[in-house]
């Protein structure tokens, strides 16, 4: 007679099926299609897109670090929480050995905005503000569309 095989105990690692059998369930969306990107890529595509425009107009951006960081920072000597409204983006004058930069504050952003169209012009204002600045120029002179309602 044939002894009943005995189950065999779940092995230590990662489960393949659930309790009901079924093999675990794979992503809702290939990489290649926008969903599967993440809030911070598509805001940094934002970013990207918003200083490619403005490339074509002052070539000299090319020379420019773009960076988008989380929130702003307060540990510099001197800087203090104060009742002024958070940054959107600021700038770092070029150094010695590194190149000046444009910095882009993504949730101060996010949180100010509805949808896509209203963040990627929020953050078209704040690249050409943040640029502006570095240049020692006017926004208008940066972007002549720039403060036009783009609703």
């Amino acid at each position: 007679m044939d002894k009943p095989v005995p189950p065999r105990a779940a092995a230590p690692g990662p489960r393949r099926r659930d309790r009901h059998g079924r093999g675990m369930r794979g992503p809702i969306a290939p990489p290649q299609v926008p969903l599967a990107a993440s809030r911070a890529d598509a805001f940094a595509d934002l970013v990207q897109d918003s200083v490619e425009r403005l490339e074509r107009r002052w070539p000299q951006l090319a020379d420019i670090d773009f960076l988008v960081l989380e929130v702003p920072r307060l540990d510099g000597p001197g800087q203090a929480w104060n009742d002024e409204a958070v940054p959107l983006g600021g700038t770092i004058s070029a150094g010695e050995d590194r190149p000046a930069r444009v910095v882009v504050y993504r949730r101060p952003v996010e949180i100010r905005t509805k949808g896509r169209d209203e963040r990627a012009a929020l953050v078209h204002e704040v690249v050409v503000e943040q640029v502006a600045e570095l240049l020692g120029l006017t926004p208008e002179t940066v972007d002549p569309r720039y403060g036009e309602d783009q609703g």
